[in-house]
């Protein structure tokens, strides 16, 4: 079977790739991605798919662009679903037309999945657009770059002098020679210009020709120079969300960090996995308390794998008529509804204190009680039971952290990290200390705050809920003081 390479346009922060790159990288058994792609998206690559990395960067030791054309062909040769993964689009400045000659004269199935260049992107995101009635009719999107000796390529006056806004590409280290030059070709030295980098360590500098390149002396490559009238503009919109322009760490598993992530969009929010806690089922673990009188669940993974080892062992929910169901929360009970059953128990409070008070009131003294949990919980829950009942306490499925982890730019950028988890704090703790200071940090629920105890920045939230621990991060920052930088 022959293979495919797909040129997938990354975008230049995780939220805007494509759908259709996403679906590419979901589905790729071997991704070749750039130094600049967000590093987020290789998470979007299945677990076996090979990942490789031959990136370019200014000043440091980069792949050559034939070893690059020639590791593509040898990947599709082998059958493979390959992804060629590039920051922002692989047509706008990145070599992707070289690479897909390349791939079509070896015969070589190939296509082109477009991406959002940071050359619109970035300007977008800072409140500047590129055309604007009144005040530039389109716009140039050119490059600094070039193979000679430093200077600015030959043909960059011509670009330069086309009118509308100018977009200059790979021109950070070469600022200063820009503002002269455009100068020297006419343009006032108070055109309004902008330095602008999207996605993590991003910023936003404005000046004019005179003065850019002194106030962008700090600023990493890569970055994207607006020049003209409309790098004067911020249009940002209404009022900013709760949220915006800020960056929350994510601690908890895959399916916990999907809900955070979309409840911290809503709110303006970038989220990011900082770390990743994994559960996986526990072998000798595969007892389902069909004889016991109520079996209690304390998080939707349990859930998952009780049915899936339900209908692994040839029976199905009909074997649990008359049996009462308890929940820790209601995402655990909706997780049960899924599988056409509704829960007799789920305390208001989430907690498994609370659900250990439920079960108390609700059950007659000496009830057969199946308790299917992770083996890193604490056994507070299944001694409050023993008092009453007769407890089977049926450690499912353990929890370890996950090999993923940001990178430490990512980390030091975050306002704020939400913990969901006891277990998951204490691993998220020890992989990614020291934090950001002034870093909130956000627990859910009474166990995961005392894993936390003693550190500042701790908010908790008060309901075990996505919602409710965000809105405990929005509090924490509202409240935060004027010049702690996470405000």
């Amino acid at each position: 079977m022959s293979g495919l390479v797909s040129l997938v346009g990354a975008g230049p922060e995780a939220g805007l790739i494509t759908l259709r790159g996403a679906r590419r990288l979901s589905e790729c058994e071997a991704v070749v991605y750039d130094e600049l792609i967000p590093p987020e998206l290789l998470r979007l690559a299945p677990e076996g798919a090979e990942r490789i990395n031959m990136g370019k960067r200014a000043g440091a030791p980069s792949a050559r662009q034939e070893d690059i054309c020639a590791r593509l062909i040898a990947l599709a040769r082998e059958g493979k679903r390959v992804v060629r993964l590039k920051g922002g689009d692989a047509f706008v400045f990145g070599r992707g037309g070289e690479e897909l000659l390349a791939l079509s004269s070896a015969g070589v199935a190939c296509e082109v999945v477009p991406g959002v260049t940071s050359a619109i992107a970035a300007p977008e995101l800072a409140g500047i657009p590129l055309t604007h009635r009144g005040a530039s009719r389109g716009f140039t999107v050119i490059t600094a770059s070039s193979a000679g000796d430093g200077t600015l390529p030959e043909d960059f006056d011509r670009f330069a002098a086309a009118p509308g806004t100018l977009c200059i590409l790979m021109g950070l280290g070469k600022l200063g020679a820009i503002a002269r030059r455009l100068m020297e070709l006419g343009r006032s030295a108070d055109t309004p210009c902008a330095v602008l980098r999207a996605g993590p360590g991003g910023y936003r500098v404005r000046g004019t020709l005179a003065d850019i390149a002194a106030r962008a002396k700090v600023c990493a490559p890569p970055a994207v120079i607006v020049v003209g009238e409309t790098a004067a503009l911020e249009l940002l919109g209404g009022p900013a969300l709760p949220l915006s322009g800020l960056r929350v760490g994510l601690t908890g598993t895959r399916r916990m960090n999907a809900r955070l992530a979309a409840a911290i969009s809503r709110a303006g929010g970038k989220a990011f996995t900082a770390c990743e806690l994994e559960l996986s089922p526990l072998l000798a673990s595969e007892e389902l308390g069909i004889d016991r009188d109520c079996i209690v669940f304390t998080s939707v993974y349990g859930v998952e794998l009780y049915f899936s080892r339900l209908l692994a062992s040839g029976r199905d929910a009909r074997c649990l008529a008359g049996k009462a169901l308890a929940c820790v929360g209601r995402s655990t009970a909706r997780a049960l509804a899924a599988h056409g059953l509704s829960a007799d128990i789920v305390p208001d409070g989430g907690t498994t204190a609370a659900l250990a008070g439920a079960l108390l009131s609700a059950l007659p003294a000496g009830a057969g009680i199946f308790l299917y949990r992770s083996a890193a919980a604490d056994g507070s829950l299944a001694a409050a039971l023993g008092a009453q009942f007769d407890v089977c306490d049926n450690r499912a499925y353990a929890a370890r952290a996950g090999a993923y982890q940001a990178p430490r730019a990512l980390i030091e950028g975050a306002a704020a990290f939400a913990f969901t988890s006891a277990h998951g704090a204490a691993l998220a703790l020890a992989a990614l200390s020291p934090l950001p200071e002034g870093a909130v940090l956000a627990a859910l629920g009474g166990p995961t705050a005392r894993a936390l105890a003693g550190l500042p920045g701790l908010v908790v939230a008060e309901r075990p809920e996505a919602e409710a621990l965000v809105d405990a991060i929005i509090r924490a920052i509202k409240n935060a003081p004027a010049d702690s930088g996470r405000a």
